[in-house]
């Protein structure tokens, strides 16, 4: 089964750009991402209406302590 969300009316922050719009999740992916994502069937999605907050789409925080291999004991 496919998992859906649908995140609307955030202010994305995308390819050197900022536009208040929406992001398509299927199964963990970013599907899509525009200023107006309609569906067509909208059963079995979950629709996050963001209001005007940020997202920053596949943002990765280099701030995280990878201990893989090695250092696990801190």
């Amino acid at each position: 089964m496919t998992k859906s969300i649908l995140i609307r009316n955030a202010r994305i922050v995308n390819e050197n750009t900022t536009f208040k719009g929406d992001v398509l999740i299927e199964n963990e992916i970013i599907k899509k991402v525009g200023a107006s994502i309609a569906l067509t069937n909208n059963e079995g999605v979950e629709i996050i209406e963001a209001d005007g907050s940020y997202l920053i789409p596949g943002f990765i925080d280099d701030q995280v302590h990878f201990r893989e291999p090695g250092l696990t004991h801190k």
